[in-house]
């Protein structure tokens, strides 16, 4: 249920991005539609449905705090959207990701939308790839109260920076959007634990 729910959202957020920006490229696109059925992105809209209060959990799962799991969270709306298909109908499944996820698409085409792209890379080397990336210290520089750091990030066997910021964490967001940017703007997905 979640394969199908999962294909039916790409396929519902690609044709209301098409018919809104057609005049934005397929690259700029892709990395709109990767925000907007992002985990995170999919985990919010499953709370504010109140789909954690309907989830059947094992005693283990409910006492480790599944029921607020992103990841269950995300997987469960898939299915739900999946379910809503078979049962109602591909125009009734389209309707309703629409109403949820075009508010979703006006935060990320807005001017002050931020970008987490650590997530986003995360997802997409998972998805991709099946690995996950890995984020180093080049240097830091400057007295204690001003310092300034310099990250790289590792996706296989490549890696992708440096990224520079007042904080690890800054700086590891800049290493993750340059990965993303590169990885998404090559005309084909090359496997980068390739030689």
């Amino acid at each position: 249920m979640e394969f199908l729910g999962d294909s039916i959202l790409g396929a519902v957020c690609a044709t209301l991005l098409y018919q809104s920006f057609a005049e934005k490229s397929e690259g700029e696109l892709a990395k709109i539609k990767a925000v907007v059925v992002s985990e995170d992105t999919l985990s919010v809209i499953a709370g504010k449905l109140r789909i954690d209060e309907m989830l059947l959990l094992g005693k283990g799962e409910e006492l480790s705090g599944g029921r607020n799991k992103k990841t269950i969270l995300a997987d469960a709306m898939e299915a739900v959207i999946g379910a809503l298909c078979l049962d109602c109908g591909y125009k009734s499944a389209f309707d309703f990701v629409s109403k949820c996820i075009e508010p979703e698409i006006s935060k990320v085409t807005g001017a002050n939308f931020h970008k987490d792209y650590k997530s986003i890379l995360q997802e997409y080397c998972q998805r991709e790839f099946r690995c996950y990336p890995e984020y180093r210290m080049v240097k830091r520089t400057g007295p204690e109260h001003d310092r300034t750091f310099w990250m790289e990030v590792q996706i296989g066997e490549t890696v992708y920076g440096c990224g520079m910021g007042r904080n690890k964490k800054t700086a590891e967001q800049e290493a993750a959007r340059i990965a993303w940017e590169e990885l998404t703007t090559r005309s084909f997905v090359i496997d980068p634990s390739a030689p």
